[in-house]
C-alpha cells in the first residue's frame, strides 16, 4: 500500500481472478496493474485537464452547438454499454467481470478515441467539432470515476472532486454520494460498434504486418491488400 497505493492493491485483488479462487499475491502484478491500467486512465484525465484548461472548457455551457462525430457516437455507444455491463456484474457478485469491462473499455478510450481525436483538441479555434470532443471525453471521465467509486475509492473520488465539483458546485460532495450511473440504451449502436471493431482490427492486422515486414508504421504504401 505504501509503494503503489490502496487503489492498486483492492483493483489487483478484484480483478486478478473471481472472488473465492484459491491466488497467490504478486506484487510484480500490482505494479503491473498500476501501469496497465491506473497509470493510463490518470493519462487520459490528464490530456483532458490539460488542454481542457488551455482552452478555458466549462462543462454544461455547450448547448446545442455540439456536432458529436461518429467517433464520439461510438465511445458513448460503449460507455453505456460499460454501464449495463458493469451495473449487470455487479448485481451478480462479479466485480472481476465488472472490473475488466472497465479495463477494456480506458484502453479503447486511450488508445483509440483519443489517439483518433488529437489534432480535434490540438486546433486553435474553438468550433463544434473540438467542444463536442471535450463534451465526450468529460462525459466519458466522469462516468467512468462513478463507475469507479466502488473498485478505486480514492482514485475515483480525486477525478470527481476536479471534474464535478469545481464546475458545479450544487453537484454531491463527493462521487461516493453520486448516483450511479444509469444506462441510456437509445445511445447504445451495436452496428457502429461492430463496424468500429473491424477498423481497429483491419489497424491492427496491419500494423502486425508492417512489424512482421520491417516496415515502419509512419512509412506510407502503395497499396493494401
Amino acid at each position: 500500500i505504501n509503494k503503489y497505493g490502496a487503489d492498486a492493491l483492492r483493483w489487483y485483488c478484484l480483478t486478478a481472478s473471481p472472488p473465492g479462487n484459491v491466488r497467490r499475491f504478486s506484487e510484480k502484478l500490482v505494479a503491473e496493474v498500476t501501469h496497465r491500467f491506473l497509470l493510463m486512465l490518470w493519462n487520459v484525465y490528464s490530456f483532458f485537464i490539460t488542454y481542457a484548461n488551455i482552452d478555458h472548457f466549462t462543462p454544461g455551457t455547450e448547448g446545442a452547438s455540439l456536432v458529436p462525430s461518429e467517433l464520439d457516437r461510438w465511445i458513448i455507444s460503449e460507455l453505456n454499454q460499460l454501464i449495463l455491463d458493469v451495473d449487470t456484474a455487479l448485481d451478480g457478485y462479479s466485480p472481476t467481470e465488472a472490473g475488466r469491462k472497465i479495463e477494456n473499455f480506458v484502453n479503447d478510450l486511450s488508445n483509440w478515441y483519443v489517439r483518433r481525436s488529437r489534432r480535434r483538441f490540438w486546433k486553435s479555434e474553438n468550433d463544434a467539432d473540438k467542444l463536442s470532443a471535450y463534451a465526450t471525453l468529460y462525459e466519458c471521465l466522469v462516468t467512468l470515476s462513478k463507475l469507479l467509486a466502488p473498485f478505486t475509492p480514492f482514485l475515483s473520488d480525486e477525478l470527481y472532486q476536479n471534474l464535478v465539483c469545481s464546475a458545479f458546485p450544487k453537484a454531491p460532495d463527493s462521487v461516493h454520494l453520486a448516483d450511479f450511473p444509469v444506462t441510456d440504451v437509445t445511445k447504445i449502436d451495436k452496428q457502429l460498434a461492430a463496424d468500429t471493431r473491424l477498423v481497429m482490427k483491419i489497424s491492427s492486422l496491419g500494423r502486425a504486418a508492417r512489424s512482421k515486414a520491417g516496415i515502419k508504421v509512419r512509412q506510407p504504401l502503395a497499396e493494401v491488400i
